[in-house]
């Protein structure tokens, strides 16, 4: 395998990675808003659960880190999008 091709492998394979992590990571964020519509309710799982939501949009900032750099050119090819939302 080429060093290009195992490049556009790894980019493929952390665009893949950062599509099902956005998607847990926009479930922690309306898991965590639901929780708070329902305080006091719940309120022990607030600091798990706004863990859990910190770790994966953390994740997410270092993937597209890696990303941009394997691809040279700063963009993510829209596999972030809403991301930062």
């Amino acid at each position: 395998m080429t060093p290009e091709t195992s490049t556009g492998t790894d980019a493929a394979a952390v665009q893949t990675r950062l599509r099902k992590l956005n998607s847990k990571a926009s479930q922690l964020k309306l898991d965590l808003h639901d929780l708070s519509e329902e305080l006091p309710l719940g309120w022990e799982n607030i600091l798990d659960l706004a863990r859990r939501t910190y770790d994966a949009y953390a994740e997410i900032a270092l993937l597209e880190g890696e990303l941009r750099a394997s691809t040279g050119n700063g963009a993510t090819n829209g596999a972030t999008k809403g991301a930062g939302q």
